[in-house]
């Protein structure tokens, strides 16, 4: 039985301090009982000598100084992980909110995860097919690959989200693919349409969510992503499961951190948040990798939302670094009503030329990639001529790919959230687009692959 303490010096917000106590280690577990015997749970931040400096989980509200009683687990904070976890829907800390009963856990893994060995990682080589033509055709994601979308509020990430969520798969393999969606500070209503939208396409039997709202406690928040990092490794590297994490929204998690890091009176860096907010995130965003001698691997796609559409808004500028690329979405498109609205100029797959070519998508995938880059980013440009000079300063080619440029948008990029276009669709309607243009002007196409599919 863990030992007792009565020794609670002060409360301060979400911070206690307990005086006197022994062989506690940080990130232990504790439990606050009430005079009333109501139960609280927290988690220990800080050891200075015999103090132990605690974090409640729970509201503060109604702790009595003199009659509340704090325990020490002796454990850092666990997830009891099972295969029944498929189709289900828990909290941020792991407790079913679903209505179903609780799990039979297989084993129980601590969820600060351990660091996967860099020499252990298998490169990420296989394409997932996400059925999104602009990720699919020209920002390829790579099985194991850490993917962001960069958001901004307001623009429909959540429509994106549950779509990829729906609709994502490896090609070519009959081995089982899950999804694990995390969310944190959403509102009910967000939280209602994923939950909505899986069980409505029957991606429910295949998901394990983990859902926290924006009035549950912030320390909750933090604890989110690593919950659902830890069931996504347990299915991948226990079970033999492609599984894919979608976090939405990161930014919520930051914002929780930086909540933490001012109770403790920390240091702060950049616009407040804590100093080692880059490594936090890098604790996160890593967890996703292949291993060699294991058949499953985890795939993340972090969403964020940039304030004040700031990329360079350390959320998203730390981001970019740890992660392989990232997908931007424009509001100047989703003006344009262009859904997904995917602006494919600034976004970037680090690793996409790993993922295409013969064997797992097609062999003019390169080719035509970047052809469709180099002449929507041509068309854009004669698009914006001709809003300062008028058409009449155009040339006859220049017209043709300010058309082509419109076209791309409305049917390659633009293509809704509930069609779901296989790779070949989508490099079939990319040929479309481009025999818009003249074959003269396809200088980045092999002359064999025009052959076959120009103008057909």
């Amino acid at each position: 039985m863990p030992k007792e303490y009565r020794t609670i010096e002060e409360v301060a917000g979400p911070l206690m301090l307990v005086k006197n106590v022994e062989n506690v280690n940080y990130n232990d577990l504790g439990e606050v009982e009430l005079a009333d015997g109501e139960v609280r749970r927290c988690k220990v931040l800080e050891i200075n000598g015999t103090d132990a400096l605690v974090q409640l989980f729970d509201s503060s509200a109604g702790i009595n100084l003199s009659n509340s009683k704090v325990r020490f687990l002796g454990r850092s904070m666990e997830l009891g992980v099972s295969v029944d976890m498929l189709s289900r829907v828990f909290d941020g800390m792991g407790r079913p909110i679903d209505g179903g009963p609780e799990i039979l856990p297989d084993k129980r893994m601590d969820i600060n995860g351990l660091p996967m060995n860099p020499a252990a990682r298998n490169y990420p080589q296989e394409f997932i097919q996400t059925g999104v033509s602009a990720i699919d055709g020209l920002n390829t994601l790579v099985r194991g690959q850490k993917l962001p979308i960069f958001s901004a509020s307001g623009l429909p990430h959540a429509n994106l989200a549950a779509q990829i969520a729906r609709q994502a798969k490896v090609r070519g393999t009959t081995e089982p693919f899950a999804v694990v969606f995390a969310a944190m500070g959403i509102t009910f209503e967000e939280s209602n349409f994923f939950i909505e939208s899986f069980k409505e396409t029957g991606a429910i039997d295949r998901t394990v969510m983990f859902v926290n709202l924006a009035n549950d406690p912030a320390i909750e928040r933090i604890s989110t992503p690593r919950m659902a990092l830890t069931a996504a490794e347990y299915l991948a590297f226990d079970a033999g499961m492609h599984v894919l994490v979608i976090m939405t929204d990161i930014t919520n998690y930051a914002d929780a951190l930086r909540e933490v890091s001012a109770a403790r009176k920390e240091v702060p860096g950049r616009r407040g948040y804590p100093g080692y907010m880059y490594t936090d995130l890098a604790t996160l965003y890593e967890r996703a990798g292949r291993q060699k001698g294991k058949n499953g691997s985890i795939t993340l796609i972090p969403i964020l939302t940039m304030p004040e559409d700031d990329k360079t808004h350390p959320i998203p500028d730390l981001t970019g670094y740890i992660t392989e690329g990232q997908i931007i979405l424009s509001r100047d498109l989703y003006r344009k009503n262009i859904a997904p609205p995917i602006d494919v100029l600034p976004s970037l797959s680090r690793l996409k030329d790993k993922g295409i070519g013969k064997g797992k998508t097609r062999e003019d995938h390169s080719n035509t990639m970047n052809q469709l880059f180099a002449a929507y980013a041509r068309g854009k440009d004669a698009k914006e001529l001709m809003v300062i000079l008028g058409e009449a300063a155009l040339t006859d080619i220049d017209k043709l790919y300010a058309k082509f440029a419109d076209e791309f948008e409305k049917q390659y990029v633009s293509q809704g959230y509930n069609t779901n276009r296989s790779i070949e669709e989508t490099l079939d309607l990319g040929w479309k687009l481009l025999s818009i243009l003249p074959r003269s002007e396809l200088k980045r196409i092999d002359d064999k692959y025009l052959d076959m599919y120009y103008g057909k």
